[in-house]
């Protein structure tokens, strides 16, 4: 740290002065008994803050931050994120403003009302990162087995179905929670709660508990913990903290945020520590800054490793992007390995035997040290025995960071990373046999004999670590990179490796220096497209299903696809049991929930409603479907399962084909994607396992005689979630769709309507509004005496008119009623979210509240609280001056979503990132959608980077590009605008053949 000279000692003595016996008390309870004595945490943070009191209550942490920050994220992003809010004072705040306003007073509220140690609280609000608490190993069906038995239900009732299957629908329509396991135990427990207002628990008290249940481990001992929360807690509290125990907050902050705000340096600590622990107790006061020391790496620390960036454009300009020069334009090339990232620390110590002391910790700070060695005469380690002679003479000690992965020493050949805690616990056991086993590939070298690296450029720190490391075969291996200056010389090596079953390829800057816990341009991920060969045309009977979470939870969201058995392969299989077998018999083979539409998953709704099963774990369809792993282990288990003659055909692509032990056929296809529903077929042509076999066998030959041709369809796409869409009750398929998100819901609740006339756009009976409202919970009348009715209506009738001849009472349109229902099934879990009203919700509006409700809305019209559609922002877009047009940066916009951490590739408004796009006559709307989402474009259809062509449904110039572009390695592909619009709409992108023009 740097010099606190500067800070009064008697300042720092103060608060240890003052402080409460109680605020001792809690201290002692949280921190006397854990891995570590007081003694030995005064010694390792002799300078870290005590508190003055107590710990505030647990429920103030959901009031005052969890709550606030939801509500905040509810707000509409996209190009108005930056656009500001009038607050109450005449004052203009933006979202980002209210969040870090929201995180600014809970810290200053603590600090004046507890202290100064707030590691208590992180622990809590970012559990996801406190390293320091062993995991609890409780999954969803555990605690709802748990919570099952602490309420004393019966697990067959309503409630305990609803409990131990989350991710169905709740029985008798009673749950709108499906998918949300924490909002659907908020349900159950709401119905009998011991407590019904918020309980006296307090923060540490909260932790204490915790800490004894990530001990526990065991099913029996971890009860009367949950039975001790159950008695204590409210329903609220107990959905916050399951949503602890199970590390899935999502409470519309990133730690980067929350970091930021306790302390400038706090972030820069977390990255080089991986310690919570430490940001909170080294950072509790703002005038204590890290100085250029305390900012790097250390040994036995563990670090935020540097990451690739994803591949969001062409390999020219990916090339570009890493800044060659003339006098030195060469980039690396390293094949992408399938394992899991490690980072290992060696030390001198002469209380290990061998003098060398190692540690090994995961991406996600997980220590491994257990598994692979703590020493070279460590018995029990997995790979440090095997590594003496690998470490150069003069090495004291050294920081590598590399990927761990499985080696298969007979077949010479990297195994799946699936099998490396196996392979790693075989080797313990059989450190000389010939079974797999753990091999170490080294790619950076970060700090040796006390120098950090981070600072020098990739090419000096791979000039160190291969005058570090000798390879020891097949244990410890310096990875290999090729050198490259044009971008040409990336695709036949992307080849090469996907025709080896390889990851892909991460082209690298060897200018750059390794930046901690950073998804930047240094260093890109190169993954193989699909493949047209091979991927594209499989058409695989659907023999289960799965239920999906969040938006899609309560129906089914993927699928599992079984091969079913060719005839001479069935007559075998009938004649080794002996007994007679079921010819629709069928092995599972992929599961796939990537590319489905809403009227996709209507389609196979309507052809298999009433057919599903309940998949039954001890009594499974054993004459029907087999499953990986055997009927003891029962992989990739479905939810639900349909006989084949009752089911569909669906047709999939994907990358290739991997070996796995997940599925019966002992092969499954990688980032499989839906390409159409076949209901020109049925079960018996449906692909079976021999003629899958001769495909394969087929594709492969092929893939070593001629090059393979790459498809668009970019694989980071298989984890963009969508909206399912229904159709409102009696309309047609050109009028109103509603994102789906579960049974209707009660957004209505306690009000009542009186509707006057029927809706003119989209056309709507007067009956049908009414039915409209009673299906969400509403109560329709015939009179409008009682000043609380809702008047609606979209027509001056007499009775209108006579209405707003009064002026006493507002009239809404019907517009309002369609987005409050689409509102609240988009926000799941608020089913109850009534929208402010907007100017165009208004018929009429008395004259005494004119003007009121343009505050909801900003200058050009967009909602505050309203999620827009697309139609609405083609609309908003055509109000905007062109000055803000010409102003938008997407880049900029990029830039500022990952800062704060975003996944672009699980946000529809990015789908079309990596695309560049050649528009031949296309409608506005078509490329502005492109644009906001994106895509970029290319002034010439000869531009090389051109990934996509795109032309009107009726254009005559088709035939012509074709023939234009026949002759390109790699054709564009050629598509009608109605891609990029239905993309759009079902917030996924579409498979392109669907749109290819005649």
């Amino acid at each position: 740290m740097s010099d606190l000279d500067d800070i009064e000692m008697s300042d720092r003595d103060e608060p240890e002065q003052q402080r409460d016996d109680d605020a001792i008390n809690e201290e002692h309870k949280m921190y006397g008994h854990g891995a570590m004595t007081e003694q030995e945490l005064n010694e390792k943070y002799p300078k870290r803050p005590h508190n003055l009191h107590k710990t505030l209550y647990f429920h103030e942490l959901y009031l005052t931050l969890f709550n606030p920050l939801n509500d905040n994220k509810k707000r509409p992003t996209g190009p108005q994120m930056n656009r500001r809010k009038i607050g109450p004072h005449g004052t203009k705040t933006s979202p980002n403003d209210i969040r870090k306003g929201i995180i600014e007073r809970f810290i200053a509220r603590w600090r004046k009302e507890v202290g100064h140690d707030i590691y208590p609280a992180f622990r809590l609000i970012v559990p996801e990162k406190d390293r320091d608490r062993a995991m609890y190993g409780l999954k969803e069906m555990t605690l709802g087995k748990i919570l099952v038995r602490v309420m004393k239900i019966d697990k067959n009732s309503d409630d305990g179905y609803n409990l131990l299957h989350w991710k169905l629908p709740g029985v008798k329509n009673t749950s709108a929670m499906a998918g949300d396991f924490a909002g659907r135990c908020f349900e159950v427990i709401s119905k009998r709660p011991i407590l019904t207002k918020p309980g006296k628990m307090r923060i540490a008290d909260v932790n204490e508990q915790l800490d004894r249940l990530s001990v526990a481990q065991k099913e029996e001992n971890q009860l009367p913990i949950i039975e001790y929360f159950y008695n204590n807690m409210n329903a609220e509290e107990l959905m916050w903290l399951i949503r602890m125990i199970l590390r899935q907050m999502k409470v519309g902050a990133t730690e980067k945020t929350i970091f930021d705000l306790w302390h400038p340096d706090a972030e820069s600590l977390f990255n080089i520590s991986s310690s919570l622990r430490r940001v909170c107790w080294e950072l509790w006061d703002e005038r204590i800054k890290l100085d250029g020391n305390d900012k790097g790496i250390a040994l036995m620390q563990c670090f935020q490793p540097q990451l690739a960036a994803f591949q969001m454009r062409s390999i020219e300009a990916m090339v570009a992007r890493m800044n060659p020069t003339e006098s030195d334009p060469v980039f690396w090339i390293e094949e992408k390995l399938d394992g899991e990232r490690m980072q290992l620390h060696m030390i001198e110590d002469e209380s290990v035997p061998g003098g060398k002391r190692f540690a090994f910790w995961s991406r996600k700070a997980k220590d491994y040290t257990y598994l692979y060695g703590n020493g070279f005469e460590d018995e029990n380690a997995a790979l440090t025995r095997h590594i003496k002679s690998a470490f150069n003479e003069g090495v004291r000690n050294i920081v590598l960071d590399g990927e761990m992965i499985t080696w298969d020493p007979e077949q010479d050949v990297i195994v799946g990373f699936g099998s490396l805690k196996t392979a790693a616990l075989s080797e313990q056991k059989n450190p000389y046999g010939s079974g797999h086993r753990p091999l170490f590939r080294v790619f950076d070298c970060l700090l040796l004999n006390d120098t950090v690296l981070t600072r020098y450029t990739l090419r000096k720190r791979r000039e160190v670590l291969s005058a570090s490391i000798t390879d020891v075969h097949r244990r410890i291996e310096v990875h290999k990179y090729e050198e490259a200056t044009s971008p040409q010389e990336v695709e036949p090596r992307l080849r090469k490796v996907v025709a080896e079953s390889s990851e892909g390829l991460v082209l690298k800057n060897p200018r750059s220096e390794y930046r901690l816990n950073d998804r930047n341009d240094d260093w890109m991920k190169v993954k193989p497209e699909y493949m047209t060969e091979f991927g594209e045309a499989l058409d695989c009977i659907v023999v289960g299903g799965y239920y999906g979470s969040g938006h899609r939870g309560g129906k089914l969201s993927s699928f599992m696809c079984g091969l079913r058995l060719d005839d001479d392969m069935f007559q075998y299989s009938q004649q080794q049991s002996q007994t007679t077998m079921n010819p629709q018999k069928t092995w599972s083979f992929f599961k796939v929930g990537g590319g489905f539409t809403a009227n996709d998953y209507a389609e196979i709704r309507h052809h298999t409603d009433g057919k599903w099963m309940d998949w039954e774990f001890k009594n499974p369809p054993k004459d029907w479907i087999e499953l990986g792993g055997g009927w003891e282990n029962q992989y990739e288990k479905p939810d639900v399962w349909i006989k084949p003659e009752d089911s569909v055909v669906i047709s999939v692509k994907a990358a290739s084909a991997g070996s796995t032990q997940q599925f019966r056929t002992g092969v499954t296809l990688r980032f499989p994607r839906f390409k159409k529903l076949r209901l020109d077929k049925d079960w018996k042509s449906a692909l079976s396992w021999m003629e899958f076999n001769a495909l394969k066998k087929r594709a492969e030959e092929e893939h070593q005689e001629k090059q393979f041709k790459i498809d668009d369809e970019r694989t980071k796409r298989k984890t963009t979630k969508r909206k399912r869409t229904l159709v409102i009750q009696g309309q047609e398929d050109d009028v109103l769709m509603t994102p789906y998100a579960g049974p209707a819901t009660q957004v209505f609740e306690g009000l009542s309507f009186v509707v006057m006339t029927e809706c003119v756009k989209p056309k709507k009976s007067k009956a049908d509004l009414e039915q409209l409202v009673k299906a969400n919970g509403g109560n329709v009348v015939a009179s409008d005496r009682d000043p609380k009715t809702i008047i609606v209506a979209d027509r001056k009738l007499v009775k209108v008119a006579s209405v707003q001849k009064r002026d006493e009472r507002n009239i809404i349109r019907p517009s309002w009623l369609f987005d409050c229902i689409r509102q609240s099934e988009l926000d799941v879990g608020r089913t109850s979210l009534l929208l402010p009203l907007e100017p165009y919700h208004l018929f009429h509006t008395v004259s005494a509240e004119a003007g009121k409700c343009d505050d909801n809305v900003d200058e050009f019209g967009d909602s505050y609280a309203r999620d827009v559609t697309s139609e609405d922002l083609l609309a908003l877009f055509s109000k905007m001056p062109k000055a803000v047009e010409r102003d938008y940066d997407g880049a900029g916009m990029l830039e500022q979503l990952n800062e704060h951490g975003s996944e672009l590739d699980a946000m529809p408004g990015w789908m079309f990132q990596g695309r560049t796009v050649y528009c031949d006559d296309v409608p506005a709307e078509a490329m502005r959608l492109l644009e906001f989402a994106g895509g970029r474009f290319a002034d010439s259809v000869e531009d090389e980077a051109v990934t996509h062509v795109i032309v009107r449904a009726d254009s005559q110039r088709t035939g012509e590009l074709r023939q234009h572009l026949a002759f390109r390695p790699r054709q564009p592909r050629i598509v009608t605008d109605a891609w990029v619009t239905d993309s759009w709409a079902e917030k996924t992108l579409l498979d392109e053949e669907r749109y290819t023009p005649a």
